[in-house]
């Protein structure tokens, strides 16, 4: 008789990892701030990425929670960490057009230069003069 663990290889990702990694990146993506806070606290890496490169900030500020967005950054998460694509949590921002979200990755160190798109060439793309302009200004 064998254990489905002396059956993965040495290499494998553990089933339980996967699923907390899982249950993490779900939470960034609903806003789940204490969550996120508990897990980073108790030793969780706050600059996690899935399979696309997203890391949790990535994936809370394309969906609008900027005090999740917050949370992350002050527990160490990178601002500028771009994903697969070359794409920043600011330009994600950009695009998706949420102000407090900007303000949150600003304050917490984004750079507009940063990815590929980056920010300014995101704004500019989408008529956001007053974005262009605020990028620039920094």
């Amino acid at each position: 008789m064998t254990d489905a663990a002396s059956q993965q290889p040495a290499d494998a990702p553990d089933a339980e990892v996967i699923a907390l990694a899982g249950k993490l990146f779900d939470a960034a993506r609903a806003g789940e701030t204490d969550t996120l806070a508990a897990y980073l606290d108790a030793g969780a890496p706050a600059d996690l990425t899935n399979d696309r490169g997203d890391t949790l900030v990535m994936l809370a500020a394309y969906h609008g929670h900027a005090a999740t967005v917050e949370a992350l950054l002050q527990r160490g998460a990178d601002p500028n960490l771009a994903n697969d694509r070359g794409q920043t949590p600011l330009a994600g921002a950009v695009f998706k057009g949420a102000d407090d979200v900007l303000a949150a990755l600003l304050a917490g160190g984004a750079d507009p230069q940063a990815g590929t798109p980056n920010a300014v060439d995101t704004a500019r793309m989408f008529g956001k003069d007053e974005l262009v302009a605020r990028f620039e200004a920094r």
